[in-house]
């Protein structure tokens, strides 16, 4: 255990995200998406929601501030453009951290898994809720 960090951040999270350079993207993802079938690099936070998961990356990793959506999320199926409550609380979430109004680009459920599947890592949760899948881009620290 290490004082002052989130004691989600396993050390093979910690690993992945000190390995990602400015604009590499970790997807976050729900405990339907085929997570070992798509990443590169997975890491299981097995017990936890999506919410949880990303307020703990977030307290080490800043979003990106050089590109217009450094946050992508999956759209419903049935009803796009709809936005469910597990990806809003995660955008609330994101705002709050980064202290600044942040643009979520909305993305078609296979166009997600191909973004997953080019994106540094993949962290599997245990998110119960349908659509509970982001993207986040690294930025930089100045």
């Amino acid at each position: 255990m290490l004082k002052g960090l989130d004691p989600l951040l396993s050390p093979d999270l910690l690993h992945v995200l000190a390995q990602m350079g400015h604009g590499d993207q970790i997807a976050v993802v729900d405990r339907n998406f085929p997570a070992a079938s798509t990443a590169r690099r997975l890491v299981r936070l097995d017990g936890c929601d999506l919410s949880a998961a990303v307020r703990a990356v977030l307290s080490v990793l800043p979003l990106d501030t050089f590109v217009e959506h450094p946050i992508a999320a999956m759209d419903m199926v049935d009803q796009p453009g709809v936005v469910p409550e597990v990806q809003q609380e995660v955008f609330s979430l994101a705002r709050s951290v980064e202290g600044r109004d942040i643009d979520i680009e909305r993305v078609e459920r296979f166009a997600f898994y191909e973004r997953a599947r080019q994106a540094f890592a993949v962290v599997a949760t245990s998110e119960a809720r349908a659509y509970g899948c982001v993207i986040l881009t690294k930025g930089v620290i100045f």
